[in-house]
């Protein structure tokens, strides 16, 4: 896959999902040098229509190992952005097959996404390119 930037507005349209039990959240990522890197949970923009519709999707893609390359993480952060052993063991992973588009606010210190919010699926094969850090 290519590697571009952030779109200046702070929308980078190819994600990888995975998500929790209950699709409460979502969790992205971005390829870099050909290893999936986790990006951050996304809670904001899954209203419940959306849930519906992505857990019809979701259901597909289900995997039994961890797709990201940087998970675990040591410790789940000042608030809580990171995703330690334990808290794998709440989620159901996805093929990184999916893509979305994902809008925030900016790049925190640690490589997370600040303020992210769900916006739509994308498909895979667009040309939007890809996010890196």
């Amino acid at each position: 896959m290519a590697e571009t930037s952030p779109t200046e507005t702070g929308v980078c349209h190819r994600w990888l999902l995975a998500l929790s039990n209950t699709l409460e959240l979502i969790l992205v990522g971005y390829y870099e040098k050909n290893k999936l890197l986790f990006a951050g949970k996304v809670r904001a923009g899954l209203s419940p229509g959306i849930r519906r519709r992505l857990l019809t999707i979701f259901k597909l893609l289900s995997t039994a190992r961890c797709p990201f390359a940087n998970l675990p993480s040591t410790r789940s952060g000042h608030w809580g952005e990171g995703v330690t052993a334990e808290d794998m063991k709440d989620y159901i992973w996805l093929k990184a097959e999916i893509v979305a588009e994902i809008k925030f606010t900016e790049w925190t210190s640690g490589s997370v996404l600040r303020h992210p919010e769900f916006v739509d699926l994308r498909d895979p094969e667009s040309d939007q390119g890809t996010p890196s850090r």
